[in-house]
C-alpha cells in the first residue's frame, strides 16, 4: 500500500470517529467515557470507570456482531448500572439486547429503554445532543451541585440523569433538567448514597473544589 493510500485511509478513519464520537450519528452509540480520561471528582473509583468504559465497548461489540442493522442502540454506564437507549425492529430484539448486555463481565443491572420504532434521524439525534449539552451547562450553573457527579444521556427528548448522588443531590438535578427547553421527560438512574457516604467522598478541607468550578 503507497503511502498516499495509507494516508487517505487514517484520514477517512479519523474523520469517522470523529464524527461517531461527536455527532452520535452511527447506528450505534458508545456513550460514557471520554477520551479515556478519568476526572479526579469521579465518585467512582478508578476500577469502576474502567469497568464501565469496557461494559459500554464490549456491549456495542457484541450487539453489533448479534444484531447489526436491525437495531440503534446507545449504551451508557455508570458504576457497572447500564442504560439501553434506542430503537429496534421488533420486541424480540429489544429483549435480546438485554441479554446480550446483562451477560458481560461486572455488570450489576440493566435498565432498558430502547422502542420499538423507526430508527432516530440525524436530525433528531441532533436535537438530542444539543439538548443534553443544554442539561450539562445547566447543572455547572448551578451553585449548589456537583455537576461532575452526574452523567447526561438524551434520548428523543428524554433526558437519563445517572450517578451517585444523595436524594437531595438527585432532586436538584431532575428539578434543573425538567427547566431546560426541550426536555420532554427526565429519567432518573442513580444510586442514591447518604450524606455521610458523600462526605467520605469528597476531598478534605481545605482541599475541596468549588461545587461547580469554572
Amino acid at each position: 500500500m503507497s503511502k498516499q493510500i495509507k494516508f487517505q485511509f487514517f484520514s477517512t478513519l479519523l474523520v469517522l470517529c470523529s464524527t461517531l464520537a461527536l455527532q452520535a450519528c452511527a447506528p450505534m452509540v458508545v456513550g460514557g467515557f471520554v477520551g479515556g480520561t478519568m476526572v479526579v471528582t469521579d465518585r467512582r473509583t478508578s476500577g469502576a470507570q474502567l469497568e464501565d468504559e469496557s461494559i459500554e465497548i464490549k456491549g456495542i461489540l457484541r450487539i453489533r456482531e448479534a444484531l447489526s442493522g436491525k437495531v440503534h442502540i446507545s449504551l451508557a454506564s455508570y458504576n457497572r448500572q447500564v442504560l439501553i437507549t434506542g430503537e429496534a425492529l421488533n420486541e424480540r430484539d429489544v429483549k435480546y439486547v438485554s441479554e446480550i448486555v446483562s451477560q458481560i463481565d461486572n455488570v450489576r443491572t440493566v435498565l432498558n429503554e430502547v422502542q420499538v420504532a423507526n430508527f432516530s434521524s440525524f436530525s433528531e439525534r441532533s436535537q438530542d445532543l444539543l439538548i443534553q449539552s443544554k442539561v450539562k451547562a445547566s447543572l455547572v450553573d448551578s451553585k449548589d451541585i456537583f455537576a461532575s457527579a452526574f452523567k447526561v444521556h438524551a434520548d428523543r427528548g428524554v433526558i437519563y440523569l445517572m450517578g451517585r448522588v444523595t436524594q437531595r443531590e438527585a432532586d436538584r438535578a431532575v428539578e434543573v433538567a425538567r427547566n431546560v427547553s426541550g426536555v420532554q421527560k427526565v429519567v432518573k438512574v442513580f444510586e442514591i448514597i447518604t450524606e455521610n457516604e458523600l462526605k467520605a467522598l469528597l476531598p478534605s478541607p481545605g482541599k475541596a473544589p468549588a461545587a461547580n468550578s469554572r
